[in-house]
């Protein structure tokens, strides 16, 4: 009798994962995939994998110099490469969206001659600390989070399919439209505490005690560390010196399954 709960859930159904970003399914789910590629169906859906061409905003900018990136295309062309070497390691499938992360995600409307001389005026999420990291869904996101949504359902459709999101621990907005998506795809969903982000900031309690979900723990292995450090595009900025905490990976449940999302995205 598995004392895990998701033991129990791996060992009888294919698993999604829904990852905003290149990097962050492993970064958050590394060692429960190792366990279940050697058991079941892996598929690592990652929805934001791309940037708009420039002009940038000066938080995206900052953003690629903090990385040392040469510019953002080719930034996100390594980005997406590294999470198909990392995830090909596991066994697991990689399916890359496209869609643009959220400080390069243009407003509807196309281009003007302000937009290009004020590149804020143009973007979904122009400021990083007032936009990107409020929580907050643009209303002009709503294609997005269709969209999003819709490719989770797709990927589930043969299932019964376990699917994992984001809890959205840092507020990061596509990390919250990841879990909004997965929440609204009617799929069965275990919602994962955002690793490292975790670290430092607390889970949205509201949504937990909404959904009455259950805290579960599963324990870390070294190989997790060697598999972050796939991502070399990341692992400078998020550890800044150059240790990579190993610490528990955190899920939230609830009950035989999660409940399902209510309602069309709005």
């Amino acid at each position: 009798m598995p004392v895990n709960p998701l033991e129990d859930a791996i060992e009888r159904m294919p698993l999604v994962v829904v990852s905003a970003h290149p990097d962050d399914a492993v970064l958050s789910c590394g060692a429960l995939m190792m366990y279940a590629a050697e058991r079941t169906q892996v598929t690592v859906a990652t929805l934001f994998t791309d940037a708009a061409p420039p002009p940038h905003t000066m938080s995206a900018r900052r953003y690629l110099r903090q990385v040392g990136a040469v510019d953002a295309a080719t930034l996100y062309r390594q980005r997406r490469a590294e999470d198909r070497r990392a995830l090909a390691s596991l066994g697991a499938g990689c399916v890359h969206a496209g869609l643009a992360d959220a400080q390069f995600r243009r407003r509807p409307g196309g281009s003007s001659r302000w937009r290009r001389l004020i590149p804020e005026l143009g973007h979904m999420y122009p400021v990083y600390r007032r936009h990107v990291v409020s929580g907050r869904i643009a209303a002009g996101d709503t294609e997005t989070l269709r969209f999003a949504r819709d490719l989770i359902r797709r990927l589930a459709r043969h299932g019964p399919a376990l699917v994992l999101a984001p809890l959205g621990v840092g507020r990061h907005v596509d990390h919250v439209l990841a879990r909004t998506a997965a929440e609204r795809s009617g799929m069965r969903v275990v919602y994962y505490s955002d690793f490292p982000y975790n670290q430092q900031h607390q889970a949205d309690g509201g949504f937990i005690r909404r959904y009455g979900l259950t805290e579960v723990r599963w324990p870390v292995r070294p190989a997790k560390t060697r598999l972050i450090q796939a991502y070399q595009t990341q692992v400078r900025a998020l550890f800044r010196e150059g240790r990579i905490p190993v610490v528990p990976e955190v899920y939230f449940l609830s009950g035989p399954s999660a409940r399902p999302g209510t309602g069309e995205a709005q």
